[in-house]
């Protein structure tokens, strides 16, 4: 999509498109949609973390290859177990937990020395972007876990996306040039996927799984998502998969399933899904 739309007009029609089809959901479903002035203000916080996590992570991507930018996002458990080790009672770092951080962290060195793919100098900007937003996405993780009480998930999801859109809008007319450049097929068919497929259906779709099988069952297979992520950018856009960024790749992957995978867990999830 990006090759075609500026980033900022991405994120602005694929996040208001997304808040309005939750919201259509929410209503034909008859769920709640209302807040308390309390939790309204929070959801305005959240949204302008929101905004700035996504607009960073827009314009680094717009710069970088996507199996980097998935490396990177990947290390959003990693910024959010550092975090919530101050934030969150009761939820410190582990002598495990600390080897995963250090493991997957040690990761990134592999994807910024990794050059091949693109201007140099670009490609280790739009990595630091993105990098900064996997930072600002943990931030939004934690603010959700410590400050939002009593707001279903679905309500959290759309009123950021609707809040934060007119941001995404303003920052299209001041930077994107143009808003649209190749309105092709290919570029229209990727917002659709980015907008109904992603952020609308698979958001509606976790939420079920999440009420079947709950957190521990889902964030137990969380390692595929670099993995696809790496091999997806290969397979459909020619990105380089060199030796760094596949030793990158299991540096994360490791770090992320030593920190995710307790002793046990994995055998009980198996277990609960056979069940």
């Amino acid at each position: 999509s990006l090759v075609g739309m500026g980033p900022f007009t991405v994120a602005g029609l694929r996040f208001s498109v997304a808040a309005m089809l939750i919201y259509l959901w929410a209503r034909a479903t008859k769920r709640d949609l209302s807040m308390t002035p309390g939790q309204m203000l929070s959801m305005i916080i959240l949204s302008v973390i929101f905004a700035v996590q996504l607009s960073l992570f827009y314009l680094g991507l717009s710069r970088s290859n996507a199996s980097r930018g998935t490396l990177l996002a990947n290390l959003q458990p990693f910024f959010t177990l550092f975090l919530a080790h101050f934030f969150i009672p009761g939820d410190q770092i582990n002598l495990r937990k600390f080897f995963g951080i250090l493991i997957g962290f040690s990761g990134v060195v592999f994807v910024f020395l990794e050059t091949k793919g693109g201007n140099t100098g670009d490609l280790r900007a739009g990595d630091l972007m993105i990098l900064v937003a996997t930072f600002f996405w943990a931030v939004n993780a934690v603010y959700i876990k410590r400050v939002v009480m009593h707001v279903q998930p679905y309500q959290i999801v759309m009123y950021q996306m609707f809040l934060a859109s007119p941001i995404f809008f303003f920052e299209a007319w001041m930077w994107d040039q143009p808003l649209v450049a190749i309105p092709n097929m290919n570029v229209l068919g990727a917002l659709f996927y980015q907008t109904a497929i992603t952020a609308a259906f698979g958001f509606l779709a976790w939420t079920y799984l999440l009420q079947r099988y709950g957190t521990v069952a889902l964030h137990s297979f969380i390692f595929i998502m670099p993995i696809a992520g790496v091999v997806l950018g290969g397979v459909l856009l020619d990105e380089p998969i060199t030796g760094k960024i596949l030793l990158a790749l299991l540096l994360i992957v490791s770090g992320i399933l030593l920190v995710q995978l307790k002793p046990g867990k994995f055998l009980a999830t198996m277990r609960l899904y056979k069940g």
